[in-house]
Order: C-alpha cells, then sequence, then structure tokens
C-alpha cells in the first residue's frame, strides 16, 4: 500500500547548522503518528515542513503520491492544532469552528450541520454562544480541533497541543484525542517530548534526537526493544548495561552468563545490556540470580523505586512491595527481559 505522506531525505538548516539531516519517513492512511524526542531534536521543524510553513533546503514531501513541496499551506489537505490555540477572542464558540466554512462561502445550512456535528464529536454540546475566553484549558483545546477538523482535511497536525494543561487533564485529553482520531478516521501527527503521551496514543511512534531519526516502531516495540542506548533512556527508565555477546542466547555481564532471547550477533561481540527496572523481581538470595544491598526507596505513587547497590554496579527496582534500606537481597529476570544492543547501534 502506498503511503499517504513520505519524507524522502529531508534537510533542514537555520543559520548554518543542520536541524534535520536527511529524513527518511512514510506514513500511512489513518495512522496516529507521534514524532517524539527532545527539545531541539526537529519534530517540530519537521511538522511545519509538512503544514507549508517552512521550505526544506533539500528533499522532498509527498503527499497523496504527489510532491508538495511548493503548493502553499491553505492548499494543501492539511490542518495544524498548535500549542497556543490561537483562538478568536471576539466569536464565541460556534463562530470560531465555523470561520474556516465562511472563508470558503459555504452555505448557512452546511455550516450548521457540519459545526453541530464537530460539538457532538469533540464533546461541547450547548456550549455554541460562550465566550471562548470563558472557556477552561481543555475546552480551548477542543475548541481548536473541532475548528480544525470541521474542514474535513486529510491529516490533522498536532503541535504539542497538550502542554499547557495540567497533568489530570492532559491525560484525560490524550484519550479523547485518541478517539476523536479513530471517529473522524484521519491521520494525525502529533508532535510532543512527553514519552507518556506517545506512549498512550500512538499506531507509531518516530523518535528523533539532533535531526535524526533513531527509531520507528510500535508504543510496545520502542518501549521493550530499543535500537539504541538514547530510545532505551529516553523512553522510560532504564538499566544499561556493558556486557559481551558469547553465542546466540548467551549473555556475559557482571561476572556471569546468563541465558537470553537474542540472536544473529557476532561471537564474544561486545554489547550493552537493558534491562527495565519493572522486569527485576526482589527475592531471596539464594533465589537470586545476582545479589546486592538495598540503597534507597522512594515512593513513587504507584510503584516502590528502589536501588540495590551489586559488586558492579547500581540497579534501578520498580516494585509494589517496599523493602528495608541496607537488607541484602537478590534479583531475579527472565531471558525475555534482557535486551541487547549492538555498540554500532548503541549510539
Amino acid at each position: 500500500m502506498e503511503s499517504l505522506i513520505q519524507f524522502k531525505n529531508i534537510i533542514k538548516e537555520f543559520d548554518g547548522q543542520l536541524v534535520l539531516k536527511g529524513i527518511n519517513l512514510d506514513i500511512q492512511e489513518n495512522e496516529f503518528v507521534t514524532l517524539l524526542g527532545p527539545s531541539g531534536c526537529g519534530k517540530t521543524t519537521l511538522l511545519r515542513i509538512l503544514g507549508g510553513f517552512l521550505e526544506q533546503n533539500e528533499g522532498q514531501v509527498f503527499f497523496d503520491g504527489l510532491e508538495i513541496s511548493q503548493v502553499p499551506p491553505y492548499k494543501r489537505e492539511i490542518n495544524t492544532v498548535f500549542q497556543r490555540y490561537a483562538l478568536f477572542p471576539h466569536m464565541d464558540v460556534f463562530e470560531n469552528i465555523a470561520f474556516g466554512l465562511r472563508i470558503k462561502k459555504e452555505n448557512k445550512t452546511i455550516i450548521n450541520q457540519k459545526v453541530s456535528r464537530m460539538l457532538e464529536l469533540v464533546g461541547l454540546k450547548g456550549f455554541e454562544h460562550k465566550s471562548v475566553t470563558l472557556l477552561s484549558g481543555g475546552q480551548q483545546q477542543r475548541v481548536a480541533i473541532a475548528r480544525a477538523l470541521v474542514n474535513e482535511p486529510q491529516v490533522l497536525l498536532l503541535d504539542e497541543p497538550l502542554a499547557a494543561l495540567d497533568l489530570k487533564l492532559r491525560q484525560e485529553m490524550q484519550h479523547e484525542l485518541k478517539r476523536i482520531q479513530q471517529e473522524v478516521g484521519i491521520t494525525f501527527i502529533f508532535v510532543t517530548h512527553d514519552q507518556e503521551e506517545a506512549l498512550t496514543m500512538s499506531d507509531k511512534i518516530v523518535v528523533l534526537n539532533n535531526g535524526e531519526i533513531q527509531q520507528i516502531g510500535t508504543p510496545i516495540d520502542i518501549y521493550n526493544e530499543p535500537e539504541n542506548r538514547f530510545v532505551a533512556q529516553f523512553i522510560g527508565e532504564s538499566n544499561i548495561i556493558d556486557g559481551t555477546m558469547i553465542d546466540d542466547y548467551r549473555v556475559f555481564f557482571d561476572d556471569h552468563e546468563f541465558e537470553c532471547v537474542d540472536y544473529g550477533f557476532n561471537e564474544n561481540e561486545s554489547v550493552e545490556i537493558v534491562i527495565r527496572p519493572e522486569d527485576i523481581d526482589i527475592v531471596k538470595i539464594e533465589m537470586g540470580k545476582l545479589h546486592g544491598v538495598v540503597q534507597s526507596s522512594l515512593f513513587k505513587g504507584v510503584h516502590y523505586e528502589i536501588i540495590v547497590k551489586t559488586d558492579y554496579r547500581d540497579l534501578m527496582i520498580h516494585t509494589t512491595d517496599n523493602v528495608e534500606i541496607g537488607e541484602e537481597v537478590g534479583l531475579h529476570f527472565f531471558p525475555e527481559d534482557i535486551h541487547i544492543m549492538s555498540l554500532m547501534e548503541a549510539y
């Protein structure tokens, strides 16, 4: 199936500094895709190039098979919701949503029908004549989304639209955005530096750093199978350990040989090992594959974050059971909890 959107070797520089370093990316129709990475990684720049607000220095952007680099923003089947919602304060909710339709000179009946549908979709039925200045942040965001969707674009771009909301409202809107995307059945491209948002909403995550794509995959793939050190550290917490791949399914670290599920490495190849904190169990010493002494224990709400000092390193463990500081414990994990990264992929 041909991709709806294709970025081919996109290079962008500002004042001689490379911000995007040859981005190649395909996005399918009806996908919820998140561009994820730290500030300055190039994710918003890539979004603005797709929207037509910036022009790349090199490369091509294809939309539904057509190269669109010279197509102005208003002629692209793409709408954008920005971090600052840019609502019109002198207009009520209805008129803010209807604005694009009035510019297109749609007739009154069609405008009423489309705006009513959008109000229902975003849960603002009954707010038609309320001033947008009296709405909460979450309600203003819903108006901005409705205003973008009412024009029936093929793609909706969302540039960190949840950043200004408090934690509880942000979590509610994550689920709402996913519901809206599934209901309208169009492609959403979402920019964020928040790993939880990306993992919660996305069909596909594109992890960027320093203008380059580090990994593309489903939320489960990105979390469970990070391809390099940056992804492993950026997505959740990780214990990263130097080791040696003895042979297929066997890895050596911390003076022990362990069974794992990875294969295809060279014999005695130097590797890095990722073990997520939630995949390590604290057990009796005689039951542990490693052992150490509890250095600290912090209550995080849903779990305790415990640091155990072994003979070789400090390991982080997430567990629902508290353990006393100073207690000697065993540490257990299964072969599938050990993820191997080659050093070539690690940076």
